[in-house]
């Protein structure tokens, strides 16, 4: 949606003072189109939708700060491209990480038996501090390795419902083994 210059410093000024209406206009004004911009970077709409949400996200929580020289559209579409070369950049680290990785060790071995034991242990921490549902989606994605469809139809869920699960079960392994990365990568490797 364009606005003229007088509706547009109105909704930035609305928006900054936690007008929360406004906010929500802004967003069904943009997020589709948005949606489709960081696709063209991301090859990946799921993906897109998550940078473009996580961009509104932080634009809410950082409304006070919010400085608009041009226009809401161009900051908005500034802010998903950054956030997508971001995202690509960070999947190309972790892509070359784990490929070192891999070449630096047997292929398909966790050779300490102590690792993988101590491993193991942190795994079903990580899966015991998770709240039941997010826990048995986790389980059910990564162990028994069913799409997130099959997940949503054995359990009566929607699939949305259970990629937020897993985002948020993914968040909290990460957390919780982020001293065994590598480790935890080598164990997903081969039970995959």
């Amino acid at each position: 949606m364009k606005y003229t210059k007088v509706e547009e410093k109105q909704v930035i000024t609305q928006v900054v003072t936690g007008d929360l209406s406004t906010f929500e206009m802004v967003f069904r004004d943009y997020y589709k189109p948005l949606v489709r911009y960081g696709n063209t970077f991301l090859k990946d709409s799921d993906e897109a939708e998550d940078v473009v949400q996580q961009v509104f996200v932080s634009l809410w929580e950082k409304r006070t700060e919010w400085e608009v020289h041009t226009s809401i559209r161009a900051v908005l579409y500034k802010a998903v491209q950054n956030a997508c070369l971001n995202k690509l950049k960070h999947l190309k680290v972790r892509h070359a990480y784990a490929e070192d990785l891999k070449a630096a060790t047997i292929p398909g071995e966790v050779s300490d038996p102590v690792q993988v034991n101590e491993l193991n242990e942190r795994i079903q921490q990580a899966l015991e501090s998770m709240p039941e549902q997010c826990g048995r989606i986790f389980k059910m994605s990564r162990f028994e390795q069913l799409r997130y469809q099959e997940i949503a139809d054995q359990l009566g869920l929607s699939v949305k419902t259970v990629e937020n699960q897993m985002g948020k079960a993914l968040k909290i392994v990460r957390e919780e083994l982020k001293d065994y990365l590598p480790l935890l990568i080598l164990f997903f490797s081969q039970t995959l």
